[in-house]
């Protein structure tokens, strides 16, 4: 049967009819209305906005409650008729939404004749995310064998409904073992204003059900990253300036554990994990050089590792915006650059020159200005990440942002440190207790993806990268002249097999 009524049924003209004595039955609520009527079963909170949602997109809606005497007048908007759950079925022209809890499908099993042959939505969520052996969904089609379900909104919630898809990314995630019905329901998403994704039968019903459940399943590795580097370094902080100076000569540093040993440990994993963003995408190219081919798949976990750089990207944006927090807070450390200031400020009036307060004020000031920049670029970065902002780009200004000026803030939190530490890398008082700073270990990794960068950009390594992304491969990966004939029958050298 063709799922004609979603989308043309609102604009066809109903059938006329002589006003009689059954124009208040529920049969006659289609023809009084003059639009494809849905229904919905239950009247909570998500049926009301799907109700709102779906009057708003032309629909007319009749709601189905065990007592509709008992829902407040007001609760749903005009033009949704709020009746028994028997005269929802009934009125319903093919749609009808289960937005009941599944505990209570059963109660339903007294409207299987009136459900039968009419597309049953199903909402509900998974409880847990322990594998059972059928999902709601697939329970509700064994309970009603004659109905055509399927599995959507339930990753939309009432919020969503009511305000619609602004951002123009909002998925509803659809399965049903009847393609009708499932078209038919595709239809109604697109007219409501979301993005319907078809995900198969109706065995993937489980897994859409488990869907709202998960907690930030793909920042995992991203959080378990940060982690570990944070504890190390703080603990690497721990032992040199606090725990190694108390067992050696007894200095009490422990008030430094809550803010400053905290606020040397936050620029260092900021950044390490911004160079763990672009450090995957030099690997890939080397990959691709050495194979000569980009017809060859990157390793699993490469692939894993660039479908993550994004989270990479904001949990270093946070540890730097919360570095710049800390640093603010670091009261005695301001008072201090004051000092330096006020210091500069009378030897240069006395007129002495070259001296040691102004080279620290010019250290300070390039440090601090580096390290604004960057922030401001991570910033930048950070809100292209968001859909609403990244969909308005085209391909170009989007690889612009993100890689380029991505470059850009790598460079200037490398500056940033080295203006930190400048020349006291070369000092013996920075390797006490035979520890380097902090600060070198944090920049080993991003100046090896820095330099690999600018070694990349030279012309005889970067011709040959895009000539290979553009489908050119070396001669160990194209077809022998003997395949190239068997293939083409001659008529195309094997020299251009491949090359589109």
């Amino acid at each position: 049967m063709k799922p004609d009524w979603g989308i043309r049924g609102a604009n066809k003209r109903p059938h006329r009819q002589a006003p009689s004595s059954m124009a208040g039955s529920p049969k006659s609520l289609p023809q009084r209305l003059g639009n494809p009527v849905i229904g919905i079963i239950g009247s909570g909170d998500f049926s009301r906005s799907l109700a709102i949602r779906l009057v708003a997109s032309g629909f007319s809606v009749v709601v189905g409650s065990r007592n509709p005497k008992r829902i407040p007048k007001g609760l749903f908007p005009d033009g949704v008729e709020l009746r028994s759950q028997r005269e929802a079925v009934d009125s319903a022209e093919r749609v009808i939404f289960a937005a009941i809890y599944p505990e209570h499908y059963s109660t339903l099993v007294g409207l299987r004749d009136g459900l039968a042959g009419k597309v049953l939505v199903d909402v509900s969520n998974a409880t847990r995310l322990d594998d059972g052996e059928l999902s709601n969904a697939e329970q509700l089609a064994e309970l009603f064998p004659q109905s055509r379900v399927v599995k959507g909104f339930n990753v939309i919630s009432a919020w969503a409904l009511q305000t619609g898809a602004h951002d123009g990314s909002r998925q509803v995630l659809i399965c049903s073992d009847c393609s009708d019905s499932k078209a038919t329901v595709v239809q109604l998403t697109r007219r409501l204003g979301f993005s319907p994704v078809d995900l198969g039968g109706l065995v993937a019903s489980r897994d859409i059900e488990k869907a709202p459940l998960h907690l930030f399943p793909s920042w995992e590795g991203a959080t378990l990253v940060t982690f570990l580097l944070f504890l190390f370094f703080y603990g690497y902080n721990v032992v040199k300036h606090v725990l190694l100076p108390y067992l050696a000569h007894g200095e009490h540093n422990f008030y430094q554990l809550p803010l400053e040993t905290v606020n040397q440990t936050l620029p260092a994993v900021a950044l390490i994990l911004l160079g763990l963003v672009y450090l995957p995408g030099l690997v890939a190219a080397v990959l691709q050089l050495a194979r000569g081919t980009k017809y060859k798949r990157f390793p699993s976990w490469l692939d894993r590792w660039m479908c993550r750089r994004k989270e990479l990207g904001l949990m270093s944006f946070l540890c730097a915006g919360v570095h710049a927090v800390y640093s603010m807070c670091l009261t005695l450390r301001r008072a201090a650059g004051y000092r330096l200031l006020n210091a500069a400020y009378r030897q240069v009036k006395a007129g002495v020159e070259n001296s040691w307060e102004e080279q620290q004020v010019w250290r300070s000031d390039l440090y601090l200005s580096c390290g604004i920049l960057g922030l401001g670029v991570l910033t930048l970065l950070a809100l292209t990440s968001l859909p609403s902002v990244g969909n308005a780009l085209n391909w170009r200004e989007f690889t612009f942002m993100q890689s380029g000026l991505g470059y850009a803030a790598l460079t200037l939190s490398i500056m940033h440190t080295l203006f930190f530490g400048w020349d006291f890398a070369f000092f013996p008082e920075a390797y006490r207790y035979y520890l380097p700073p902090v600060y070198l270990l944090a920049l080993i990794l991003p100046c090896v993806v820095l330099v690999g960068r600018v070694l990349l950009a030279l012309p005889c390594l970067a011709l040959r990268l895009a000539k290979i992304r553009r489908g050119w491969e070396s001669s160990r990966h194209r077809p022998s002249h003997s395949q190239g004939q068997e293939i083409t029958s001659g008529r195309v050298s094997p020299q251009n097999f491949g090359d589109v």
